[in-house]
This record gives structure tokens, C-alpha cells and sequence, in this order.
């Protein structure tokens, strides 16, 4: 019996993680959900799920949360400048633990990107690399949802505004990210490696094309500079903290930043990844 952990458990993608663990046959007294607040994870502990309590900013709760845990999937935090002491604290736990394997939800090429995201990544990988359990690091490129998410928004507006230019993006759906780690969980021959998981790479014009011709609503594409872009952003209500965080995400994105050519996640999934139109038409 291998007992599978799963931080973040009630997150977009954890969530999805533990749907993929089940799905997969493994036994729900198997699964452990961690999650900030347990509370939320009341229907996985309704289908027989364990559901423990694992905050990354309360260490103290890490070390009773990993007990007994064979493989560990450690999906990144969301607190940009909180992670890598955050994520740091769930090594440590996973090490004092004595857990088999711990897999980790990186970004594209965060070794060597210059994407803003990629160093507290990078950071993290290095503590991985270092802690002396076996690992497999997943580097998981943009959510297709990152846009989907908006998409009443940029129906109703008829377009996106962005800084992307030109530059394609090889998103994926959430669920494709999900399955593929539920893969490297419970496959054997994973560990040491190091997967650059991406779907077909777009641009944001091609997207807004696609858009078009699933909603039959025209949607367009008006690239402004990362300048105009942080103004625009700012006069919709972001802080300049922020406004500025996300046009320098589209400026990676401009550079080639999240642009890879990779087979890594259909060859982990056995399938063709969910293409982008199928992902906007469900987003509708």
C-alpha cells in the first residue's frame, strides 16, 4: 500500500490532483489532502479521503500532515515572495517524515528563465535537488485557465489588452497538468526527472481568434507596451505593485519566456493534450 499526499488540496490544481489520484484506481484511504484549512475539504473526507490539516506559513502543522506519506506532490504556493521559506518548511517536513518520493510543481525552464516568476522556482528546485529524497520535478507551463478564467470579461469587452506581442504561449489545461502528476505519482521511473510539461503553443491573438469562432463573438487582440499596460491596469483598480507584476509577465511572454517545444506531458498522459479550443468551448 502507497499512501499519496497532496498539498494545496483544495486549490485549483490540487484539487484536480487528488480527482486524478482517484480516477486512477487509487484507494481514497490512500490519499492524503492537505490543505490550509481542512474545513474545505469536507466532501474528499465524506468519499473516505484523509484530510489533514498543512499550512506552509505554520510549519508546525507540516511534520503530522506528511506522516506515514510515501509520495508527496508539493504544489507551489500562491504568495509570490513567500515561497521559497514556505516551500523550504514542506521539504523539511517531507525529510523528517522519511517520505519516499516528493514531486514538485515548478515553471518552464526555471533554471535558466528570465521569466519574474522563475527564481523562487528555481530556489525551490535547489531545495529539492538538495534535500536527498528522491524527487521529480514538474515544470508546468501557463494555465489555459489564466484566460478562460476571464473569458465573460473579454466577451463582453470584445477583446484583450496585453503585452505579449507576438510571443507564444504552450498553455495547458489545469486538468492535463493534474493527470500528468498523477501519473508521475504513481508510475515507477520517475525519479531524477525532471518533465517540461506544455500543451500547443499560442499567441494572444490566436487565442482571441479562437474565441471568436467558439462564442461567434468577435474578439481581438490591442498589444499595448508594458508601460501603457500597468497604466491600464492601475485605472481598473490594481495596485502599482501588481499592475506591474502582471505586465511584466506578459513582457517574458513577448520574449519567448513560456515558448517550448516539449512532448513531455502528452507522452505522460498517453494522449493528446486537451486542445485550446475544446478548453474555451467548456469554459463557456
Amino acid at each position: 500500500m502507497t499512501t499519496y499526499a497532496v498539498t494545496g488540496a483544495t486549490g485549483h490544481l490540487g484539487a484536480l490532483v487528488v480527482e486524478a489520484l482517484l480516477e486512477r484506481g487509487v484507494p481514497a484511504s490512500d490519499v492524503v489532502a492537505v490543505a490550509r484549512t481542512p474545513q474545505k475539504a469536507a466532501a474528499l473526507a465524506d468519499r473516505g479521503v484523509t484530510v489533514r490539516e498543512g499550512d506552509y506559513s505554520k510549519p508546525e502543522t507540516l511534520a503530522t500532515a506528511l506522516a506515514g506519506v510515501d509520495v508527496l506532490l508539493l504544489v507551489s504556493g500562491s504568495e509570490v515572495g513567500q515561497r521559497v521559506p514556505q516551500h523550504a518548511a514542506v521539504i523539511e517536513a517531507a525529510k523528517a517524515a522519511s517520505v519516499g518520493r516528493i514531486a514538485y510543481t515548478s515553471v518552464t525552464r526555471a533554471d535558466t528563465s528570465a521569466l519574474v516568476l522563475a527564481p523562487e522556482h528555481k530556489a525551490t528546485e535547489e531545495l529539492v535537488r538538495a534535500s536527498g529524497l528522491p524527487f521529480t520535478v514538474l515544470r508546468n507551463n501557463w494555465y489555459i485557465e489564466n484566460y478562460t478564467g476571464g473569458l465573460a470579461d473579454h466577451l463582453s469587452r470584445g477583446g484583450i489588452v496585453g503585452a505579449a506581442g507576438d510571443g507564444r504561449i504552450a498553455a495547458a489545461t489545469r486538468a492535463d497538468f493534474a493527470a500528468a502528476a498523477a501519473a508521475v505519482l504513481t508510475g515507477d521511473g520517475h525519479a531524477g526527472a525532471t518533465y517540461e510539461l506544455a500543451g500547443t503553443p499560442f499567441t494572444l491573438k490566436e487565442l482571441t481568434a479562437v474565441i471568436t469562432d467558439v462564442s461567434g463573438t468577435t474578439v481581438g487582440y490591442d498589444d499595448v507596451t508594458g508601460a501603457e499596460l500597468v497604466a491600464i491596469l492601475q485605472g481598473a483598480g490594481l495596485d502599482e505593485g501588481t499592475a506591474g507584476f502582471v505586465a511584466a509577465l506578459d513582457e517574458g511572454i513577448a520574449r519567448g519566456d513560456l515558448d517550448i517545444d516539449s512532448d513531455d506531458l502528452p507522452r505522460l498522459l498517453g494522449r493528446p493534450v486537451t486542445p485550446l479550443a475544446d478548453a474555451v468551448r467548456a469554459a463557456l
